[in-house]
């Protein structure tokens, strides 16, 4: 069996619970002590009961948020990619298997979502592109006299 991890994090939808993960007992039973809850959202760690934390363990917990963190960034534009592969199977449903009670249900619902995520992303498109710093003007080309 392999050693077991000296810290473990029990994932709560806010962030976790740390508990220090023990075997060093006279029946060597496995023990966990909360030392800590997190919440990755706000960046708080608190300190369970009289626990004082170490540097370490400070440091432990930050790295573990930070990790968290992109966990979750990944899981989002990864749940985004598969909406966008929904939606073409939704389309591909509507339009060669759905039946008419089934449209009934979900049309409304589907277009006020749909009219909604569309909203959204043209106004947050139109707020990039004002967003982006114009460049320098062009400069007029130079003319230069003839002499004729």
């Amino acid at each position: 069996m392999s050693e077991l991890p000296e810290y473990y994090f029990r994932i709560r939808e806010n962030g976790a619970a740390v508990f220090r993960v023990s075997t060093e007992n006279r029946q060597r039973r496995l023990e966990m002590e909360e030392i800590a809850v997190v919440n990755i959202r706000n960046g708080n760690i608190r300190p369970h009961g009289d626990t004082v934390l170490t540097a370490e363990q400070m440091q432990l917990i930050e790295d573990w948020m930070e990790e968290r963190r992109a966990v979750l960034a990944e899981r989002d534009i990864d749940d985004i990619h598969r909406a966008i592969d929904y939606l073409n199977l939704t389309t591909h449903w509507v339009q060669s298997r759905a039946s008419d009670a089934e449209l009934d249900d979900v049309t409304d619902r589907l277009l006020l979502a749909m009219h909604d995520l569309r909203s959204v992303l043209v106004r947050k498109k139109a707020d990039r592109i004002l967003a982006v710093p114009p460049g320098p003007a062009p400069e007029a080309p130079v003319q230069h006299d003839s002499g004729a």
